[in-house]
């Protein structure tokens, strides 16, 4: 078994142990990351690094003196004294700026046996990490993240796209050097690793665009303080931003205003969830949910609607000739008022080109039925930009669950290939209404133009045209287990809907 392997094992192992224990794999990943910045940190103050960093101090008590919080002082600790330093440790250098007061912003002691963290410190303190390859700790640590994913009592299933789309749609969206990329709601940053990756595999960087590439390529928003510290973690562990560099995720809600920012390429999965909302407390002393819009000039329609709202934020965050790649449920699609509106606009003022329906069961919250829309800003003009749009149904009988079936990468490779990165132009369509040596009535790949979907009601983009075979071919059934997640999915769905119907009836 090789070196890397072992490492792999060993951190995987640590996490069954504490799961005994109580200590989830959230709560495991999230002292992981705070220990692992740690050594690392202590790491690149020797040899060949040398660099120096100002660290906050701490006294245990009062007639002792004050001890940096590092590495080399915490591992020296034993018992109830390592306790105490590591909690006082974890408060301190939250309070600190840049990347390091995120990582540690509102942390927490979740191991609450002290023999238990020295284990951890022990197993973290055997291995020189800045010598270990970045895609080895990007493994273990995404694997971390998968597995925490999985547990759905934590909600961070939310966080999680899949990485086989994700990497689907960065080779469509092709990102070069030397581009700003940015994502609204970058949970656990899939989306920058997926184009990182890309990018450092499909180009030879010369220094300036390796510079670029680690420190200026990627932003991003995320509001939620843990997962914020998962994703700055994460990108840290593939070499991109420095240890005591500026944060590049913004703790703001991305939604409340336009800060000017203007970037190349947008990939994102903004959370599930309709509406937007806020917990006040009224005249009575009780919490309730007010709606939330959100009233900015460069919106078309005030709503509440979140998708909506992050739709047109992605729209205002392109340059001219941007590219967008964004993961959103059908209501996007289909729904009127506002909906219609946005959709309207949308194939006005950019070439809204190619829409891929996903299937069910890919995602770790249930009961979504999402699509991916790829679009590019275009400057101001009396004729609309979209001129045809093309659908890819990767929906329409296709079963996939996230265990038996989860979705990889191969599954996405034919729409890859009808996407046609290289020149969308060169496009050619897998559907016709007769059968011919290119295509056939099954045919997953059409498009439509402008006019066509002009004239549909509400321009209404959620578009079907293959026949679901799972109603009339009893020979070729799913699997028992397949059908019952797909009836669990289908329920799920449908009580989605009625929650939306029911808060709009209240309104």
């Amino acid at each position: 078994m090789s070196t890397d392997s072992n490492l792999i094992s060993k951190v995987w192992n640590f996490a069954h142990v504490l799961r005994d224990d109580g200590v989830g794999y959230g709560d495991y990943l999230e002292q992981i990351t705070y220990l692992l910045f740690l050594k690392m940190a202590d790491e690149m103050t020797k040899p060949p690094y040398f660099k120096k960093f100002t660290l906050p101090s701490i006294k245990l008590k009062e007639h002792e003196p004050a001890e940096l919080c590092n590495w080399e002082n915490l591992s020296k600790k034993r018992g109830a004294e390592l306790e105490a330093f590591y909690t006082q440790l974890l408060r301190a250098l939250g309070a600190e700026k840049g990347i390091l007061g995120q990582i540690f912003t509102k942390s927490q002691n979740k191991v609450q046996d002290p023999a238990k963290l020295l284990k951890i410190i022990d197993m973290i303190g055997q291995t020189q990490w800045m010598m270990v390859a970045a895609d080895t700790k990007g493994d273990i640590y995404e694997g971390l993240l998968e597995r925490n994913a999985q547990d759905t009592k934590s909600g961070a299933g939310q966080y999680f796209t899949p990485r086989a789309l994700i990497k689907a749609m960065v080779e469509c969206i092709d990102p070069k050097p030397n581009k700003t990329i940015h994502d609204p709601a970058c949970g656990t940053g899939g989306f920058f690793l997926g184009a990182y990756d890309y990018i450092t595999e499909n180009y030879t960087l010369d220094k300036e665009q390796k510079t670029f590439l680690k420190n200026k390529t990627f932003s991003g928003n995320e509001i939620v303080a843990s997962t914020r510290r998962l994703c700055l973690m994460n990108m840290f562990l593939h070499n991109i931003g420095e240890i005591d560099g500026d944060s590049f995720i913004s703790p703001n809600d991305a939604l409340i205003a336009d800060e000017g920012t203007r970037v190349d390429y947008v990939l994102a999965n903004p959370p599930f969830g309709k509406k937007s909302s806020m917990t006040i407390t009224n005249e009575e002393g009780e919490q309730e949910k007010q709606d939330l819009s959100y009233n900015r000039q460069d919106f078309w329609a005030t709503t509440s609607n979140k998708q909506l709202n992050f739709l047109q934020h992605i729209r205002t965050l392109l340059k001219v000739n941007g590219q967008a790649a964004v993961v959103l449920p059908d209501n996007v699609l289909f729904e009127g008022g506002a909906g219609e509106t946005v959709r309207k606009e949308l194939l006005k003022t950019t070439d809204l080109h190619t829409i891929l329906r996903l299937p069910t069961g890919i995602f770790y919250a249930h009961g979504v039925k999402a699509n991916v829309l790829f679009f590019e800003n275009k400057p101001a003009a009396r004729e609309a930009w979209t001129k045809e749009v093309w659908v890819y149904d990767y929906r329409t009988n296709i079963h996939h669950t996230l265990k038996k079936n989860p979705l990889r990468y191969e599954d996405l490779q034919h729409f890859v290939d009808c996407y046609h990165p290289e020149n969308r132009h060169d496009r050619v369509e897998t559907w016709s209404e007769t059968t011919t040596d290119m295509s056939n009535p099954e045919g997953r790949w059409r498009k439509f133009t402008y006019a066509d979907i002009i004239a549909r009601d509400k321009t209404n983009l959620d578009i079907t045209w293959l026949k679901d075979k799972s109603l009339a071919d009893l020979d070729n059934l799913p699997e028992p287990d397949e059908l019952a997640q797909e009836i669990i999915e289908n329920i799920e769905a449908g009580l989605e809907s009625f929650k939306t119907i029911l808060s709009v009836v209240a309104d």
